[in-house]
This record gives C-alpha cells, sequence and structure tokens, in this order.
C-alpha cells in the first residue's frame, strides 16, 4: 500500500497546482490513499466550501486541518464531514473530528490530525497525551495509524515521534511549509519526516509576497499577508506499507517545481 501525504495547500494557486498533478502522481507512484492539508487554501488563512468541494471531486480521501481551522465560517457548514479531520487536541466542545477511520485494501486506516504548543499561539491540549489516548481507544479496531503534526517546533514534532514510535505507523509534520530532509524509519518502526513541506508560489515566503512579507521585518508594522503570485510548486511524500504486516518499508519526498 502506498499512502500519499501533501503539504499544506496555499491558496489558489496550491489548490490548482495541485489538481494539475495529482491524476499524474497517483498513477505514476500507485497511490491508494491520499491526506491533503488544506487549512491555508483560502488565501492562506482556512478552507471555503468551495475549496472543499473541489477537493471531495478529486476523490481525496482524508483532508486535515490545522491553526486556521477556523478561518473562514465556511467551515462550519462542512466540518462533520467523513473526510474532514482538524486538530484533536482543541478544546474537547469544538465541532469537528479529531481523527477519521478509513477503510482501503482491506485495511483500517486512522488518520489523526494534532496541533502543536510551541510558539503556535493557539490554546490546546497536550498533543502527546490526546494522541496517545486516541490510539489506545481504537488500536484494536485499525491496522494503520497515520498522524499529521501541524506544529512550528522541530523537536516538538521528534519528540512526538519518539513518544509514539511503534504506536503509529506515520507521523509527518506540517505547517512550516519548508520541506526537510529528515525522512526516516525509527527504531520501533514509525516513519517519521518533520515536514512535509507546501504547494503553492514558489517564488515566495513559505507561500507568502515576498515586500509583504519583508516589510513586516523590517518595520515591524502589522501587514495582513498576501498569497503570492507566479509559478507554483508541490511537497508531498509517499509511504509504502508491507499489506501483510504494515510496517512501513519505504519514504519517499516528492519534489515537482
Amino acid at each position: 500500500m502506498r499512502i500519499l501525504a501533501v503539504g499544506d495547500l496555499v491558496g489558489n494557486i496550491g489548490l490548482k497546482k495541485f489538481e494539475k498533478e495529482y491524476k499524474g502522481i497517483k498513477e505514476k507512484e500507485n497511490i491508494d490513499f491520499c491526506i491533503v492539508n488544506a487549512e491555508n487554501v483560502a488565501d492562506g488563512f482556512g478552507i471555503t466550501e468551495k475549496d472543499f468541494n473541489k477537493l471531495l471531486e478529486m476523490n481525496i480521501d482524508c483532508i486535515t486541518m490545522g491553526n486556521h481551522t477556523w478561518g473562514k465560517r465556511d467551515i462550519f457548514n462542512f466540518i462533520n464531514s467523513p473526510k474532514l479531520v482538524r486538530p484533536a487536541n482543541y478544546p474537547e466542545n469544538n465541532p469537528g473530528k479529531g481523527y477519521r477511520i478509513f477503510e482501503c485494501k482491506t485495511k483500517k486506516i486512522a488518520v489523526i490530525n494534532l496541533i502543536g504548543r510551541v510558539e503556535m499561539g493557539i490554546q490546546s491540549e497536550n498533543p502527546f497525551t490526546v494522541a496517545e489516548d486516541i490510539i489506545e481507544k481504537i488500536k484494536d479496531e485499525i491496522d494503520i495509524i497515520v498522524i499529521d503534526f501541524h506544529a512550528e517546533a522541530t523537536a516538538e514534532k521528534l519528540a512526538l515521534a519518539h513518544y509514539l514510535d511503534g504506536k503509529a505507523n506515520i507521523i509527518f509534520g506540517t505547517h512550516t511549509h519548508v520541506e526537510t530532509a529528515d525522512e526516516t524509519i525509527l527504531e520501533n518502526g514509525t516513519a517519521y519526516i518533520t515536514d512535509i513541506g507546501m504547494t503553492g508560489p514558489k517564488n515566495s515566503i513559505i507561500g507568502m509576497d515576498i515586500n509583504v512579507a519583508l516589510k513586516r521585518f523590517l518595520t515591524s508594522i502589522p501587514e495582513r499577508y498576501k498569497v503570492a503570485d507566479g509559478e507554483a510548486k508541490l511537497r508531498a511524500c509517499i509511504f509504502e506499507i508491507n499489506e501483510d504486516n504494515c510496517k512501513i518499508e519505504k519514504i519517499k519526498r516528492v519534489k515537482i517545481d
């Protein structure tokens, strides 16, 4: 089985790039299951119903979110969609689900979305204990556990991976929009990469207009970020799983400019 995880879609340019490339990737790489982080797809902040429906039309299996989950009020129209997962460690009374269970090639796949607490500015529960509780709850009914950890700090992502090594099959990071070259299979079998990068404007500062971003850094005057224009890039990661024992056999980064 081959699972494709696609890095944060940034703006309409990121959505169009993914739409253009997805069919080719799926056919060439024999993808069985696809997870897309789409919390930046609506002008960099949240997701609209139109964007969500476009992803559904592409038959994406699971859509994960992050710190901009509530960026667009549209989300309350589809937050309970069986294909949408928001951070599980948001306050317990928040709408939506923090994990979903899917079926693929006779296997049951649980996708858990978590948000970090270091330098995120978001009120959330402890991702370590929340993830552990979910895994303990579902471990007897599923075959594969995948975690999208939407977090800023590399140390926090690595710590979670080591804490859950052997309990989750795949842990990949999102949010920083810069792909890392540290893909690895940990001692107890968990596949890990700190960040899978973003799908969006190539000539940008993490997807945002360069001039706007520079002005913020040079002047410290608040100015709303704007998604950059121009050519797009796609970043993703493929995890190959042995269907007999559900162990990770290979990790492959995908880079399309």
